[in-house]
């Protein structure tokens, strides 16, 4: 993971360059980064603000068994728990589907998107981006997020930080690719254990509908504990309360 890296001083998304990358043939494990991105995103189309030198702005291309594509995101989110924790000294939870938090507040995030499923094995990028420096906070999410900086009192070292968040992610997809997709659950239950039984909501057909987070399957699904059933999420807009 790595091994071949493009670094950009300025570009309109890491995953825009990985996703061109990867079909004109790039390998599995290549990487780009950037500085800065002036169309970064996240899920449902998100702005991700990614002001110059304050975040870690990564994608990487993952070729994986078709069946393990729905666990990549939550591969992704054991990483970065465990780079951060490794490059600078911080343990962070992990949010379902893909945020990375330090008490309540947003980290990071993570953004898998599908060059191909269906060839075999699946192509996918997975991009994430860390917020290292206040600066990477605009006005309006201040409340919500944070930074690395604020966390630790310190800048953190984005080389080292990468270099140990790619090391994790390697381990983390290798696990899925070669059928040890346990382990990667269990990591993630782990990781994830501090926001279990908060109450959670999303829309359905039906309207909004509420319950407490209860865990999560081995397919990957939110599981929710609602007065009359189990529910089990796969996509859309959960709102944490």
């Amino acid at each position: 993971m790595g091994a071949a890296l493009t670094w950009y001083a300025t570009t309109s998304s890491t995953n825009d360059r990985a996703m061109e990358a990867a079909t004109s043939g790039a390998a599995h494990g290549t990487v780009v980064v950037a500085d800065t991105q002036t169309s970064g995103r996240g899920r449902l189309g998100r702005v991700w603000q990614s002001p110059a030198g304050a975040g870690l702005y990564v994608s990487a291309i993952v070729m994986a068994p078709g069946g393990v594509v729905p666990l990549l995101p939550l591969a992704a989110g054991v990483a970065l728990a465990e780079g951060v924790r490794a490059g600078a000294g911080l343990d962070v939870q992990l949010k379902w589907p893909n945020d990375i938090w330090v008490d309540g507040r947003k980290l990071g995030g993570i953004l898998a998107e599908a060059v191909s499923v269906q060839a075999e094995p699946s192509t996918v990028v997975l991009g994430f981006g860390l917020n290292l420096d206040a600066a990477a906070l605009p006005p309006e999410v201040a409340g919500l997020a944070t930074s690395l900086e604020i966390e630790l009192g310190r800048r953190a070292d984005r080389g080292v930080l990468l270099a140990e968040c790619l090391a994790a992610l390697e381990r983390s997809v290798n696990a899925l690719r070669d059928g040890r997709a346990g382990e990667v659950l269990a990591a993630w239950r782990r990781l994830a254990a501090p926001l279990m039984g908060r109450r959670v909501e999303w829309d359905s057909l039906e309207g909004v509908r509420e319950g407490r987070a209860a865990g999560i399957g081995d397919d990957g699904a939110l599981l929710v504990d609602t007065p009359t059933e189990v529910v089990q999420l796969r996509a859309g807009e959960v709102r944490w309360r």
